[in-house]
């Protein structure tokens, strides 16, 4: 489904592991202020595309551009300095450090005058993190440092937010808390490329659904005129 004006255009994509295709031929858009969820079973090649957006696996075949500029084949730190930013399954935090030390480096290819005022941000989106602010981060729960990882990718402004998983492995009121501050995101019109699980929460907050299997996408549609029954997309696709 073809985007108007799209910041970010993945046109047929592919990534391998080995000799073995892990997304064959994969094609999205996604708008300026747009959620865009993918959902799929586990090895279905949602975190892969995300991993080929970053440059951290090779895109084999296809391009993927922002805002028109080819950007598949540059490396990580390239990308995210365009402003790709995203929060991995494994959260890769700096354990030993705190919350504000962790979320601090953030900012790191920014202007340090004002991260005052974006910790603040932060700490308004996450209130738990503004009491925590000086622990260790390996003395948080999970749902916690969940929190810290995505404070810390906000704090460098990021054009685009590819979050791999946010809801994974945490318990409910955590994963209420995940779907809270992406609804509030959206609000303020941040651009998002979603994988996710959860199929209510993906419903709750995205634009438009891509849905994956084997490598490949094998449905889309718009959230607001979506016909099909999420159940049955479930029973379908991740089965």
């Amino acid at each position: 489904m073809a985007t108007p004006d799209p910041l970010l255009a993945i046109k047929g994509v592919a990534a391998y592991f080995g000799k073995a295709a892990a997304i064959m031929d994969i094609s999205l858009e996604i708008a300026e202020g747009e959620v865009v969820a993918l959902l799929g079973a586990n090895g279905a090649g949602k975190t892969t595309l995300l991993n080929t957006i970053s440059g951290f696996i090779n895109c084999h075949s296809g391009t993927i551009e922002m805002r028109g500029e080819r950007i598949s084949g540059l490396p990580p730190h390239k990308i995210f300095r365009k402003g790709i930013v995203q929060v991995s399954q494994a959260r890769d935090l700096f354990l030993d450090m705190s919350v504000v030390e962790n979320l601090e480096l953030g900012a790191s290819i920014r202007k340090q005058d004002d991260l005052g005022e974006d910790l603040k941000k932060i700490f308004t989106y996450f209130p738990r993190l503004e009491e925590r602010q000086q622990q260790r981060v390996k003395t948080l729960s999970g749902g916690e440092q969940q929190m810290v990882a995505i404070g810390r990718a906000l704090m460098g402004n990021p054009k685009i937010l590819l979050l791999d998983e946010p809801s994974g492995g945490l318990a409910p009121r955590f994963v209420q808390e995940i779907a809270r501050i992406v609804a509030i995101l959206k609000k303020k019109r941040s651009t998002m490329l979603l994988v996710e699980q959860n199929i209510a929460l993906a419903m709750s907050v995205a634009d438009r659904i891509y849905v994956l299997r084997d490598g490949n996408v094998v449905w889309s549609g718009s959230v607001a005129y979506m016909t099909a029954d999420p159940k049955e997309l479930a029973r379908k696709y991740y089965l």
